[in-house]
């Protein structure tokens, strides 16, 4: 079953409930963090920009997990399979970073001694400038990038999560965007170019509980021409109501119902950087994964507890369009990611 939420409406009830949940293809819902009823410490926001082309990209991250903040910083080096992951832990944010309630309006700039992040709004799009101080080394971390070009739709779900009905994720997903600008570090400058060079926004606002386990795939690229892209993914909350699976094309957004990750297995534990696959129960989605690096992470800092991989790579494959169009994919450069939270 898919619900999609087609009426404008405050994202909570008077009680602190999704009013409405399932999917959108724009943001109908009106998050304020004011009307959350949850405890202030299971409120989390986060902005997550990924920009790259074929070579290399970054990923940068502003988190205000209540108790617990965090900037970051990600270095992507496809042709020498390579990472560089840079973090600052913010403690006892508690909203203070000024998470904007609409990813359509606002700025968010946080600065501290050694580092600024600002995601800025702008005419032409959206603009993201960052200064970070000894980033790798003693080298410093430099990026001004303009994103346009957001298509019409995006994906947008409202989750509820069974165990506690204050619980929620709103989530939106902006793949398809095209980037322009650079990033430096040290000395070294990268070029990102409009024609080659893609941006995904991933803005997620909510009360988490407190372990979860997901699974999340996207990809962004071009396909005769035109820009193609699709976010995947489950393993968060009750998708009973939608799940949030979707096929961009044109700018136009097309609903896929369950996908399932197959992620090699090897000796008992996951062989991330071995080919995956991927299917759904539709039958509109069959892809195969090449992955190219494994951007892990694991922090076990008493009760916080997080196993990442975000493993980047190569799909290729078909998709079935709403209108039954079929699309070959060939080497798209994206990521399938699996991570595991106590926090």
């Amino acid at each position: 079953m898919q619900t999609r939420i087609v009426e404008r409406s405050r994202l909570l009830d008077e009680r602190g409930r999704l009013r409405q949940r399932g999917y959108a293809t724009a943001l109908l819902a009106e998050y304020r963090r004011e009307d959350i009823k949850a405890s202030r410490f299971r409120i989390k926001e986060w902005d997550y920009y990924l920009v790259h082309n074929r070579e290399y990209g970054i990923a940068l991250t502003v988190a205000d997990n209540s108790y617990l903040g965090a900037v970051s910083i990600s270095f992507l080096d496809f042709v020498h399979a390579d990472f560089k992951t840079t973090t600052t832990v913010l403690p006892f944010t508690f909203g203070k970073l000024g998470m904007p309630e609409s990813s359509e309006s606002g700025d968010l700039v946080v600065r501290r001694k050694n580092f600024e992040f600002a995601f800025l709004q702008e005419a032409g799009g959206r603009r993201l400038k960052v200064q970070y101080k000894r980033f790798r080394d003693e080298e410093d971390f430099v990026c001004d990038v303009l994103l346009s070009g957001e298509p019409g739709d995006s994906m947008v779900i409202a989750t509820p999560f069974a165990e506690d009905a204050k619980a929620f994720y709103y989530n939106q997903k902006i793949n398809c965007m095209r980037a322009e600008g650079f990033f430096s570090i040290g000395t070294q400058t990268f070029l990102f170019c409009p024609e080659d060079a893609v941006a995904l926004l991933d803005w997620g606002r909510g009360v988490w509980t407190y372990s979860n386990t997901w699974y999340w795939g996207s990809a962004s690229g071009y396909i005769n021409g035109e820009c193609f892209g699709f976010n995947i993914g489950y393993g968060f909350g009750d998708t009973s109501a939608a799940t949030e699976n979707m096929l961009f094309y044109k700018g136009v957004a097309h609903k896929l119902d369950q996908v399932t990750f197959n992620i090699p297995v090897k000796e008992g534990k996951f062989d991330y950087l071995f080919p995956w696959s991927f299917t759904s129960n539709d039958g509109r989605l069959k892809m195969d994964f090449v992955p190219v690096l494994d951007r892990k992470d694991y922090t076990s800092v008493g009760f916080i507890v997080t196993d990442q991989h975000q493993v980047f790579g190569h799909f290729s494959g078909k998709v079935v369009l709403d209108n039954g169009d079929i699309l070959e994919i060939r080497n798209l450069l994206g990521f399938a990611e699996r991570v595991a939270n106590k926090w």
